[in-house]
């Protein structure tokens, strides 16, 4: 049985971890490094660093920031923000990801998943996909992708966009509910189903989860891995006890 992946995400501003609702009013959460460790050392599975700020200040993400993260942990990770080329996927990885997550220049240049994932793997090649429910005409989904962190919206099919990138090279989706960021209000199972039907790469699930019960209904919906911020950053549920209940719901996870 393949087991369900749970996944801290650490949203960087200015080298600390930040967070809101709907990608707005971020507050500071804490150091990078010192919860990406916590967090190992709880049982996460993975940790996803999105620099926040990169691609409105039009640079990268911090190498330093991380540098510092790999230093302290050995599980895998991804990270995401200002990467515009292929020589900044490579850079990326060069300072300790191991997988590069692309959103707006994947759209405007979809060629650039092809080519990540033809230099570094498929492996390596991660979409985030940022999408809000819409009756705009063109999304017959019913959910339109948005890039710049939330501020641009396309006009480009939640659904169409996924197949295609997985087409052109993606290795996973990183999808993320504008809608339901920081809302506590559970993760869009209809999103997810969605792209579940779209793609058949693994997807993880983000934008809502505040339990295992949330995180429950996820992967009923199609998620293969289900990523949180703030319930872990608060401390309002470690790691490992968050996977005792799921493995008490029937969720299979990593332990």
């Amino acid at each position: 049985m393949l087991t369900v992946r749970v996944i801290p995400c650490l949203d960087v501003k200015d080298g600390r971890v930040v967070k809101g609702v709907q990608f707005a009013n971020l507050a500071d959460q804490g150091e990078p490094a010192r919860l990406a460790r916590r967090y190992e050392r709880e049982g996460a599975d993975e940790i996803v660093i999105l620099d926040v700020s990169a691609t409105e200040d039009g640079r990268l993400a911090r190498a330093e920031t991380i540098g510092r993260v790999r230093d302290e942990i050995s599980i895998p990770l991804t990270v995401g923000g200002g990467v515009r080329t292929v020589e900044d996927a490579g850079a990326l990885l060069g300072a300790g990801a191991d997988r590069v997550a692309v959103n707006t220049a994947a759209v405007e240049r979809p060629s650039l998943l092809s080519k990540i994932s033809t230099r570094f793997g498929a492996q390596c090649a991660v979409l985030a996909l940022d999408a809000a429910g819409t009756s705009a005409t063109g999304c017959p989904s019913g959910f339109e992708v948005l890039t710049h962190s939330g501020r641009t919206r396309t006009g480009l099919d939640a659904a169409q966009w996924g197949r295609r990138a997985v087409e052109l090279g993606a290795g996973e989706i990183l999808l993320t509910s504008f809608d339901r960021d920081g809302t506590r209000s559970g993760y869009d199972l209809g999103l997810i189903s969605t792209i579940r039907g779209a793609a058949d790469v693994p997807i993880v699930a983000s934008g809502g989860g505040a339990n295992p019960g949330h995180m429950c209904a996820a992967v009923g919906a199609g998620a293969d891995a289900v990523l949180a911020a703030s319930i872990f950053h608060q401390g309002e549920w470690s790691i490992g006890r968050l996977k005792d209940r799921l493995q008490q719901l029937g969720v299979a996870v990593r332990r």
